[in-house]
């Protein structure tokens, strides 16, 4: 069986955990829960005639004191980078912590993912800035933890590998 790494990166309080437990057990839960270091969780996929073991790795938001250890991407298959479309200031870090990995580790899949989709009303986050990423190619899906909207689109976009460098951005 195929075993596959993937990453969850982003600023503080973006869903990072909401959207595993989403994707892991169909799970929501409004409290809001400080990841502390790395929560690690598994999920069996099928993709086409096999089975992949996802190991899902959540790792400790970013903050503007404590940075993100990279050292837990650098042997993952790729990563899904997480903003909270209700705040600006994460989306601006996601910019950051994108770089940052491509300059420190090289070029991994990955995928933006716009969360909160069911408070759009709220989003500081313009469509612009979601358009330019996907206009540098990458792949930027918009999600919703709570409600479940493209959160199994992506960690499945993800596994696939038909992601970021592999041709024009998509939006969903």
């Amino acid at each position: 069986m195929l075993k596959k790494k993937i990453c969850m990166l982003g600023y503080y309080g973006v869903g990072k955990t909401s959207l595993v437990s989403q994707f892991v057990s169909h799970l929501f839960s409004g409290k809001y829960q400080t990841t502390v270091g790395v929560k690690i969780d598994k999920k069996v996929v099928t993709m086409g005639q096999s089975e992949v073991t996802l190991m899902l790795w959540d790792l400790a938001g970013e903050e503007d004191e404590a940075p993100l250890k990279l050292s837990y991407v650098r042997d993952a298959s790729g990563y899904l980078l997480v903003v909270d479309g209700c705040r600006q200031k994460t989306f601006d870090a996601a910019l950051s912590i994108q770089q940052r990995v491509k300059d420190e580790i090289g070029s991994r899949p990955f995928i933006l993912l716009a969360n909160k989709a069911d408070e759009r009303n709220r989003w500081e986050i313009p469509t612009a800035g979601l358009q330019d990423a996907a206009a540098r190619g990458w792949t930027v899906l918009e999600t919703s933890a709570k409600t479940g909207e493209n959160v199994e689109q992506a960690f499945l976009a993800l596994t696939s590998g038909n992601v970021e460098g592999s041709g024009p951005g998509r939006r969903g």
